[in-house]
């Protein structure tokens, strides 16, 4: 398995509308070969911006892979940039400080519940 997360500092006037963004935006994941779950992550909030994540499970690093060269996530990229002024293109002061970082990992080892 392989965890996709992108990193997002977002100003803390522009949460409720990145959190709003995030839940009612179209997604196409589930119809994705070997994605498996998605989770929009709210951490802490620091003085200048609150830090949320998007975790993203897939069957393997090759899956995530093909998702990045899919015409699909071109779409779903290039629509959330417009929208949270990552673009550079927004009259509006963005929605995040700076762009997102992306981080990703193998999964080595998965200890489930009960």
């Amino acid at each position: 398995m392989y965890v996709a997360m992108n990193r997002f500092q977002v100003r803390p006037e522009a949460a409720t509308a990145f959190e709003q963004m995030w839940l009612k935006r179209e997604t196409r994941l589930p119809e994705v070969p070997g994605f498996l779950s998605f989770h929009m992550l709210r951490g802490p909030q620091r003085e200048d911006h609150i830090l949320f994540s998007s975790y993203t499970l897939w069957a393997s690093r090759d899956a995530f892979e093909a998702w990045t060269k899919s015409p699909q996530f071109a779409s779903a990229h290039k629509a959330a940039a417009s929208k949270t002024g990552s673009d550079q293109k927004s009259e509006q002061q963005p929605m995040t400080i700076g762009s997102s970082q992306f981080e990703g990992f193998e999964v080595l080892q998965v200890i489930d519940g009960k």
